[in-house]
């Protein structure tokens, strides 16, 4: 069995609902914390996990999207250690990036943008509202990755599909994104959100003592993409 074919049946054992593999080429120079993350690796591990639709229904309830967040960073963490000493054991380095873990020293960055490998691996683009839009689920996923130097077949990235859909502009309640219109990747955060906006939206949830996480989820509801999935189950019980 090939490394590639060992790695797709560890992942879909583990439970992941889509993976793809990033050149790491692709992202030499981004941003990372540390400065030179990237330097011992070649690969880049994409695992995504699903949210469930009706968490999006309930809004504006957060009480259950805080729990299904907190969960999922849980279980992706726990995808990735196991991934990582699976890739390990075959004489491979591998490091595991955290879900969900963002920095105050790098104005709220992660020590690598989990969504820039997924969108390099093929798993999905990056949208308007800067999250990564997959084709199957939309921005309904959760994320998480794994840095390695791993010989594995890679994706190909994934160019935008939003086009004029303004759906999460118009919905955001803090007005953080911006109409912006790029077709590979933005040329910064920037350029398609306002991180402080966002942060300060988000932020009120956190402190929430019945939802306790740094959550709001209208863009997520709002797309047009991750809605397909509603209206196929919805077209399955009807016939």
């Amino acid at each position: 069995m090939s490394l590639d074919d060992e790695l797709k049946k560890e992942i879909e054992r583990l439970g992941a609902d889509l993976f793809g593999v990033a050149d790491l080429r692709y992202l030499r120079g981004y941003q990372t914390y540390p400065e030179g993350l990237l330097d011992k690796y070649t690969r880049g591990i994409s695992i995504a996990l699903k949210l469930p639709d009706d968490v999006f229904e309930l809004f504006p309830n957060r009480e259950f999207y805080g729990r299904v967040y907190d969960v999922s960073t849980r279980m992706l963490d726990d995808i990735a250690f196991k991934l990582s000493a699976f890739i390990e054991r075959r004489g491979y380095r591998a490091l595991p990036i955290p879900a969900s873990k963002s920095l105050k020293k790098t104005h709220w960055k992660s020590f690598i943008s989990h969504k820039a490998i997924a969108r390099a691996a093929g798993v999905g683009w990056i949208g308007k509202s800067s999250l990564l839009i997959t084709p199957e689920y939309g921005p309904r996923v959760r994320l998480v990755s794994i840095l390695t130097d791993m010989p594995l077949s890679t994706g190909v990235p994934m160019k935008s599909r939003c086009g004029r859909c303004r759906a999460c502009v118009e919905s955001c309640p803090s007005g953080a994104i911006k109409d912006s219109n790029f077709e590979d990747y933005p040329e910064s955060r920037d350029a398609v959100f306002d991180v402080d906006k966002c942060a300060e939206e988000t932020g009120k949830y956190l402190e929430d003592v019945d939802v306790g996480a740094r959550v709001c989820g209208v863009c997520i509801k709002v797309c047009p993409v991750g809605r397909s999935s509603l209206t196929l189950t919805s077209s399955r019980k009807q016939s």
